[in-house]
């Protein structure tokens, strides 16, 4: 929070001015006209009052000092009354005399939070981001040394850390829970592109190529998925992504299996990624996700054989999926699906209907597809008719 400092001696001015701050500290002569109707503005409860003296406070005295300690109260009593709009109107006339207020954005950041607008959150988080950014680059005062302001700076920056961290979960979240596709595409890629040193940026962009493909904005999932590759070609997500589209899709075959390949030797070489503060993998779960991507190439691959017509070898890697995806239903349920259509290519009814029974037997998309299937399978065995039984 911001700190308001009441003034006794210039000495006392001097020393506070040369602390490491992210944003202006609001000085206050201690007994002055200033002082003594913050305090009473502070100590008012009821909304509409202390709007009316903070209206007089800022035709009084709102220059400078005074004129941030009338916005940062402004906000405040706007919030407590709902008011959002005002409380963000507050925030642009703060910024315009403090820009550098990380008080002030993170304020009005959990006031969109609690309105639950996401554009406003990203606008205020970004905002925030940029102060942080901007304080790290920002040089020594004059007439302090570099390793003093170094440490100032540390200090400063250690004491934001929790806030800064909370802030860029809530926003992946926010990204992330969007009911519409595109709009979480959109959302998550700005997460990606602006959160840069965040612990859930590289998930972000992952997220965003799947929610374009999901969204069926394929120029874009394909853009987007193709950028992060150039930047990073061992990115297994995308290498996943990039094959399971095309070999959905039946379009450039033949990449799509390199991708689905690459993948599987990158996962053949990979190690547990690191954690971060708040997410840590066990053993268990880093074993679990490295199986599902595994079973994702394999059963890419598979229809990347069945569109080619190798039924036999689509099968073959459909087999090779199925327990590597035990643990996910929706992409269980499909390859079991995707098996189904080559049996069926093979003329093996019976094996083809227990294909289709797996995959109506967890619940997904797949279910209901599935058992539709199996109604135009006959129940015996490669759909012949019983045996005639000897006199």
């Amino acid at each position: 929070m911001r700190r308001v400092i009441f003034v006794l001696t210039m000495a006392l001015l001097l020393s506070q001015a040369a602390a490491a701050q992210i944003g202006k500290d609001i000085i206050v002569s201690a007994g002055s006209a200033e002082d003594k109707a913050l305090r009473t503005i502070n100590e008012t409860t009821d909304p509409g009052q202390k709007i009316a003296l903070l209206d007089k406070f800022l035709a009084d005295y709102g220059k400078g000092d005074m004129a941030i300690a009338a916005y940062e109260l402004y906000i405040a009593a706007y919030a407590s009354q709902k008011n959002y709009d005002q409380a963000f109107a507050m925030g642009d006339k703060m910024f315009a005399v403090d820009p550098d207020s990380f008080a002030t954005a993170l304020k009005l950041f959990q006031i969109a939070q609690e309105k639950k607008d996401p554009e406003k959150m990203f606008t205020y988080g970004e905002r925030l981001q940029d102060i942080v950014a901007r304080f790290k680059a920002r040089p020594a005062p004059a007439g302090m040394g570099a390793d003093q302001w170094k440490k100032r700076q540390a200090e400063a920056l250690a004491e934001v850390k929790e806030n800064v961290n909370y802030v860029q979960y809530a926003l992946f979240q926010a990204a992330n829970q969007q009911t519409d596709p595109a709009r979480r595409a959109a959302l998550l890629e700005r997460y990606g592109a602006g959160f840069t040193d965040s612990p859930y940026a590289a998930n972000a962009q992952s997220l965003a190529a799947s929610a374009y493909q999901q969204a069926k904005d394929y120029r874009k999932m394909q853009a987007f998925a193709q950028k992060i590759l150039t930047r990073d070609p061992a990115n297994v997500g995308m290498l996943l992504l990039l094959a399971d589209d095309a070999s959905e899709r039946g379009i450039d075959l033949d990449k799509a299996e390199e991708n689905a390949h690459r993948a599987l030797d990158l996962l053949g070489k990979a190690a547990k990624p690191e954690g971060t503060e708040t997410e840590t993998l066990s053993d268990a779960q880093w074993a679990q996700q490295k199986s599902v991507q595994q079973g994702l190439a394999w059963s890419s691959i598979g229809q990347v054989r069945l569109q080619r017509k190798q039924n036999a070898q689509a099968v073959e890697a459909f087999k090779t999926a199925s327990p590597l995806l035990k643990s996910d239903n929706f992409s269980y349920a499909r390859n079991q699906y995707r098996m189904g259509f080559a049996l069926i290519n093979l003329k093996r009814m019976a094996d083809a209907r227990a294909a289709f029974a797996e995959a109506a037997s967890v619940d997904s998309a797949y279910k209901g597809p599935a058992q539709e299937k199996l109604t135009g399978i006959p129940a015996t065995a490669a759909g012949k008719r019983p045996a005639k039984k000897r006199p």
